[in-house]
């Protein structure tokens, strides 16, 4: 039996799209094994949001042709769609697909393995990338979350592309104009993944708001739709535009359980000159208002944000504005990233742009002000019982899982709590871990558990 290895790079809509293809080559016979094995076919799903694309994609094709010289080598995804001829440059990558043909892969890898013939020279490789205008498809997918072993959570792609029109943003480029999948087909594969196991199912897409345009529905309607589903199980939203975070969705999540408390909301910068610079579609009061709507709706909410520093025209009194506007906001972590220019964007033409060394340096005071953010969440949460969905992962006799908040758990490993929503009274936190007392089936765990427990938190 042949052998395939995919590797992912980039977002968790890309790890669920990887699972499609991987799909088809279960489908065609191939056995799939882990990227670090000798393998006949090497694919790599890119990302075109870092300026390290090229070299992260080279790297990866080397490493791979070490393991067998002779093997196949498959380059798709965003930065496949945007660069081909930069990725044909490439030595020993065969065959290169646009975000539109890696839905259909072996109408291009068959004749290639019929006839048995690699790329020996650079720039032979074989490319099929449809215009931007053709992308217009929606290619369903789904997978388990790429960190986890046994069916605990799954990604659940119900949106493709995007429609705005961000300064800094090649994703409109890469994967075309927003579409989503149709509700009926969503809510049959929603079930078939509640059916196998899973507890968690996270809801995933470039602009996962903009759900239902095509279809006269919208996000809210699908998540009333999806909670009615009977089941022991709850929905994650990946990440959602705050205009598009709407007061139906707000009341309906703090109402119903199967609704996770969490949500990561985009903001990019706390400064509205930044904010226009962007093209973004809210000021930050408008950004703070929902903040604080949520909060005030929804009990112990977590919130992650989206930040970017060293926009090009943001000076320090404007990164000062951002800095103090995130402290000042009631959310739980930030996701960080320093500005990189990217080709075909408005934003690589902008006037003002920040010394590398100085972007970095704001990254770090932001990293830095995201782990006391955690930190300080993470003590409010003491001496309050959450359910926690735990993993089967087991490293040292211990496991973890997280909260329908997203707080992060630790405790001593039990056959009987994996993929099982577990009561934790938290007790104590350290390193952005949280440990406590199970307050929930104690009957099925082992004696001394709780003792256990009590001295992973020291």
């Amino acid at each position: 039996m042949n052998k395939v290895a995919l590797h992912t790079l980039g977002c968790k809509l890309n790890f669920s799209e990887t699972s499609a293809i991987g799909d088809q080559f279960h489908s065609n016979g191939f056995q799939i094994v882990d990227f670090k094995e000798n393998a006949d076919v090497y694919v790599f799903n890119t990302c075109s949001v870092t300026e390290n694309a090229e070299k992260e994609c080279r790297q990866f094709v080397r490493r791979a042709l070490r393991l067998n010289p002779r093997a196949f080598v498959v380059v798709t995804g965003c930065y496949a769609q945007l660069r081909p001829e930069e990725i044909s440059r490439i030595d020993g990558v065969d065959l290169i697909l646009g975000s539109k043909e890696k839905f259909i892969l072996f109408n291009y890898l068959h004749p290639l393995l019929t006839e048995g013939k690699k790329s020996q020279q650079i720039g032979l490789s074989c490319i099929y990338v449809s215009p931007i205008e053709e992308l217009n498809e929606f290619g369903p997918s789904h997978s388990i979350d790429p960190g986890i072993t046994g069916r605990t959570r799954a990604f659940l792609k119900i949106q493709d592309g995007c429609s705005y029109k961000c300064s800094f943003c090649t994703i409109p480029l890469a994967r075309g104009k927003s579409r989503s999948m149709n509700p009926d087909d969503l809510e049959n594969d929603f079930k078939k993944l509640i059916g196998t196991g899973y507890k968690e199912i996270i809801l995933t897409g470039v602009n996962v708001g903009d759900y239902g345009r095509s279809f006269n529905a919208n996000l809210y309607e699908l998540l009333r739709r999806l909670t009615a589903i009977p089941g022991e199980f709850r929905i994650r939203i990946s990440s959602i535009e705050p205009n598009l975070l709407s007061e139906e969705i707000i009341e309906l999540t703090a109402e119903n359980e199967k609704l996770c408390r969490h949500f990561h909301i985009p903001l990019q910068s706390g400064s509205n000159k930044i904010l226009a610079l962007m093209q973004r579609r809210y000021k930050a009061e408008f950004y703070k208002e929902i903040i604080n709507k949520a909060v005030s709706r929804i009990p112990d909410i977590g919130i992650g944000v989206d930040v970017i520093t060293g926009f090009p025209g943001e000076t320090e009194d404007d990164f000062k504005a951002s800095h103090d506007f995130l402290i000042d906001l009631p959310v739980s972590y930030l996701h960080v990233f320093t500005y990189s220019e990217r080709p075909y964007t408005k934003a690589i033409n902008f006037e003002g742009s920040v010394d590398h060394y100085e972007r970095k340096r704001r990254t770090n005071i932001l990293r830095m002000l995201s782990k006391k953010k955690t930190n300080e969440f993470y003590k409010k949460m003491i001496g309050k019982e959450l359910d926690v969905l735990l993993e089967a992962e087991n490293k040292g006799g211990i496991m973890k899982g997280f909260s329908s908040n997203y707080v992060r758990f630790q405790i001593p490993f039990s056959e009987n709590l994996v993929n099982e929503f577990t009561r934790i009274k938290v007790t104590a936190t350290a390193d952005n871990m949280c440990f406590g007392e199970i307050v929930s089936g104690a009957a099925a765990y082992p004696v001394g558990i709780k003792n256990s427990i009590d001295s992973l938190a020291g």
